[in-house]
């Protein structure tokens, strides 16, 4: 097994990989490749902040038709390419949505969800000019080793420091980054060419996913909800006032943008071609904030039941 690394990669160390220093803009992007059976591009920049709208779109949707292009060029039989839901958008009224759904490019809230369609239109280049990629979309991950932290880690970070007083009305589906991983594997083996495939467990409001980290930690869910015109004032100041001097803004603002909708996804399609049978989702919530607590993210007054 390969993996393309950039920096020093702790979260492989112990596993049984090689590590290819490099990026997905490198020139040796193919000469890395060469001899794999597949590739799992899974590499993307997850960010909500405007500031980095241009490198979320060069990464995602460029980065995508590099690696395409290279696997191609190296011979590599399938790619598995790491979308998201975020492609798909949302139904109205919080229906959920399933693969075959798809939301006009214009109602995508924000950056990261336009790079991620235009990165799977991308994808359809390649499958109509032959090349054998298959698609899985992600729901919100949520478990171990998220490092950086991502959006979704630093909900269970900052509820776990006590920064979050209040929450929004708004709904996600939740599922255990593991068999997200396990998802991957199950699609290279049994996914259909040019095919998605959403990866996701449960569908919760965002209050029921405080109140499961509350009956984990013992701390108190906050019971004051956030009228959505206080949250795109506050993510506003944030972001164009306060991030021009430097400051790194507490809430992005397509993030209060994206919280005015109900994220709902159905499954079903991975589990029945796929066999995706993903653990429950309080597990994930715990080893998150097992692993957030033994890492160092969390302040020294936290304390876990």
């Amino acid at each position: 097994m390969r993996a393309l690394v950039r920096g020093v990669s702790p979260s492989l160390d112990g596993l049984d990989i090689e590590r290819v220093p490099g990026d997905l803009f490198a020139p040796s992007l193919s000469w890395a490749m060469q001899g794999c059976d597949a590739v799992f591009h899974v590499a993307a920049f997850y960010s909500l902040w405007r500031r980095d709208r241009a490198e979320v779109m060069r990464v995602n949707v460029e980065g995508t038709r590099l690696v395409l292009n290279a696997a191609r060029r190296a011979g590599v039989p399938r790619v598995v390419h790491t979308s998201s839901v975020a492609a798909i958008g949302v139904r109205a009224g919080g229906e959920p949505a399933t693969e075959a759904y798809q939301s006009a490019p214009a109602d995508l809230v924000g950056a990261y969800k336009r790079s991620k369609y235009e990165a799977e239109r991308t994808v359809a280049h390649a499958v109509a000019g032959g090349q054998d990629v298959v698609i899985v979309n992600p729901t919100t991950p949520i478990g171990p080793w998220d490092a950086k932290p991502t959006p979704t880690g630093e909900i269970v970070v900052r509820f776990c420091t006590g920064r979050m007083p209040a929450y929004m009305d708004t709904g996600l589906n939740i599922v255990d980054v593991r068999d997200v991983a396990a998802g991957h594997i199950a699609a290279y083996e049994r996914g259909r060419t040019g095919e998605r495939y959403i990866l996701g467990n449960e569908n919760m409001t965002l209050r029921a996913l405080l109140e499961r980290l509350a009956a984990i930690t013992g701390r108190p869910a906050p019971t004051v909800r956030l009228p959505p015109l206080v949250g795109l004032a506050y993510a506003a100041v944030g972001e164009f006032a306060l991030g021009p001097l430097g400051f790194r803004p507490d809430v992005p603002l397509d993030g209060v943008r994206m919280a005015k909708q109900r994220m709902y996804y159905d499954a079903a399609k991975a589990t029945a071609i796929l066999g995706f049978t993903p653990a429950p989702v309080t597990r994930a919530l715990s080893d998150a904030v097992t692993w957030f607590q033994e890492h160092g993210y969390l302040d020294a007054h936290f304390r876990e039941t």
